[in-house]
């Protein structure tokens, strides 16, 4: 694997961040390096779990506040801008240790594109680390809404739509399915 793709798995429906651990478990399984970041997230969910304390693949998330993005502070938000640059600044520096190894390396950027659409992560950042990444390196994003920018970098697009949800029905989240 010389060529790293660019993987992205977005929409309004359930499933981005299980698909994205589930390649994370495929490649590890495979011998590549595995980083899994999250975005907006505590790193916590299920999924995630498994993959840091069966596997030990590092994972890297923080959040500053139970509030969704919406509902944060002003100082929450700059707070968390604070933080998502922390995070980036450790996902250089994997990225950064020594070349691919002959296997390659898969990092997954979980909900990226909503610390992006809520103006906590700036898109630029991103795409010129797609336009420069090493050789080698797979990424996945996910997320809600990708900008035409980055749909047109990514070589695998997977569109996931709500068809149904219990939610609406009045059904909270479920661990072990929804998180």
């Amino acid at each position: 694997m010389n060529r790293g793709l660019v993987h992205l798995y977005y929409g309004d429906g359930k499933g981005k961040t299980t698909a994205a651990a589930g390649l994370a478990l495929r490649a590890y399984g495979a011998g590549l390096s595995v980083l899994f970041v999250q975005f907006l997230k505590d790193g916590h969910s299920s999924e995630v779990e498994v993959l840091r304390t069966k596997l030990g693949i590092p994972v890297l998330a923080g959040t500053v506040t139970k509030h969704m993005t919406f509902e944060m502070t002003r100082d929450e938000k700059t707070l968390t801008g604070a933080l998502l640059e922390e995070i980036w600044q450790s996902v250089l520096e994997w990225t950064k240790k020594g070349s691919a190894c002959e296997t390659g390396r898969l990092l997954v950027l979980d909900e990226i594109l909503g610390a992006i659409e809520t103006g906590l992560f700036p898109e630029e950042k991103l795409i010129c680390f797609l336009d420069e990444r090493p050789k080698g390196l797979e990424v996945v994003l996910t997320g809600r809404n990708p900008s035409l920018a980055l749909i047109d970098r990514a070589d695998y697009r997977s569109q996931i739509v709500c068809a149904g949800h219990p939610y609406d029905r009045g059904i909270i989240a479920r661990k072990g399915i929804e998180f």
